[in-house]
């Protein structure tokens, strides 16, 4: 029996904030779904932008991308912030890429509804296996 990953949900209180912000961060436009959900597919995994009009609560650990270009990824981000869109770097006031002790070259941040996220440059991203420092 295979098992596969195919949809992260992203708890959102704004879809429409959600869907510009996620458009410019990750250079697609992405698909609205229904009324309360924003589709953008990364790989074989769907991020699903979901409206909570419940109490709202965000998720408690990271969401992780791997990038082609994680210099340009991290540009869009600040543009997204710098355009009002939200969203914070969690490592210093512009972020800092730096790699990481399992090898990962990244950065983290916080989308506009406080959701942690972490993008990875994909040639470093660690998968698993034994790891050699």
């Amino acid at each position: 029996m295979g098992v596969e990953l195919f949809r992260v949900i992203m708890p959102v209180e704004d879809l429409e904030r959600a869907q510009k912000f996620y458009a410019k961060v990750l250079d697609m436009s992405g698909e609205r779904v229904s009324v309360d959900r924003h589709y953008f597919q990364c790989g074989g995994t769907i991020l699903a932008c979901v409206h909570v009009a419940r109490r709202f609560r965000p998720n408690m650990e990271n969401v992780n991308f791997a990038v082609d270009n994680l210099e340009a990824t991290h540009k869009l981000f600040l543009e997204a912030i710098s355009n009002g869109l939200g969203g914070e770097f969690l490592e210093g006031e512009f972020g800092t890429i730096d790699t990481r002790p399992w090898g990962e070259r990244s950065f983290y941040a916080r989308d506009p509804f406080g959701n942690p996220i972490c993008f990875v440059d994909s040639p470093t991203k660690f998968t698993g296996g034994r790891f050699v420092p």
